[in-house]
């Protein structure tokens, strides 16, 4: 039996077709040529020295530390060094052009939807049997247990067991609304009453409310949401037509 199989445009079509990708691959498509059209239009430029740039980050992001590394990636990914350069370029693209459109709405958006951006450090415990929830809480109340107590006995997930409970800090979108109206009324470190979802009965500690600041990070994630709607708004305005051939041409094949 032979040890390879040569694999064909044609089969690498086909199998993209079956396993029903096709419409992510399109979206794909369009949203890079909607990207490079928008910055060819809006005259933005790349400079060699951040070309070079991009491409560092590139080889970070993907820990291309040595020479080798970086070949053994574009081997593994059927890239050439063209099509390595030509990604970081489009990342760039990307990256400028997002600045060019959103860099002067991102204050005015941060402080119109700064109640979205404050978060929560939260601790959660979540109990079918809303009557044993409720007896749990005047117990914490009372100080006859402790929550890392109750997450130990009643949290299955081990890794979420050993943080007891921790659930990170979370912002207010991350919430079914009323749970976020109790959390973020809440005065840390404070431990709300039972909050029932279809989930169950959650028994939650708030240990820190998160003003959210507009610091570096806040505006790159805020444009960067900015930038990935009005994608999307562009995409799916336009009507995308696929030139796929028919399926006899990847018969032919076999």
């Amino acid at each position: 039996m032979s040890n390879f199989i040569s694999v064909s445009p044609v089969d690498i079509l086909y199998h993209i077709k079956l396993s029903c990708q096709i419409p992510n691959v399109l979206e794909v498509i369009a949203t890079r040529k909607i990207i490079a059209d928008t910055a060819a239009k809006e005259g933005i430029e790349i400079e060699t020295e951040e070309l070079q740039q991009a491409a560092d980050n590139l080889r970070l992001a993907n820990n291309l530390l040595k020479a080798e590394d970086t070949w053994s990636w574009l081997k593994k990914h059927y890239l050439s060094l063209d099509n390595f350069e030509e990604i970081a370029h489009t990342n760039l693209l990307s990256t400028k052009l997002a600045n060019h459109l959103f860099a002067d709405k991102v204050e005015a958006f941060f402080y119109a939807h700064q109640l979205d951006y404050t978060a929560a450090v939260i601790y959660e415990v979540i109990l079918d049997d809303e009557d044993l929830a409720l007896e749990i809480f005047y117990a914490l109340q009372e100080g006859e247990i402790s929550f890392q107590q109750i997450a130990r006995q009643y949290i299955q997930n081990p890794e979420l067991r050993r943080a007891g409970g921790y659930q990170g800090i979370r912002q207010r979108s991350d919430f079914r609304a009323e749970i976020a109206a109790a959390i973020f009324a809440a005065n840390p470190p404070q431990i709300l009453k039972p909050l029932i979802t279809p989930k169950g009965a959650h028994i939650m500690m708030v240990e820190e409310i998160i003003k959210p600041q507009l610091n570096e990070q806040m505006r790159l994630n805020i444009m960067g949401d900015l930038f990935t709607n009005w994608l999307q708004e562009q995409v799916s305005s336009l009507e995308i037509v696929a030139q796929l051939g028919e399926d006899k041409n990847y018969s032919s094949q076999q």
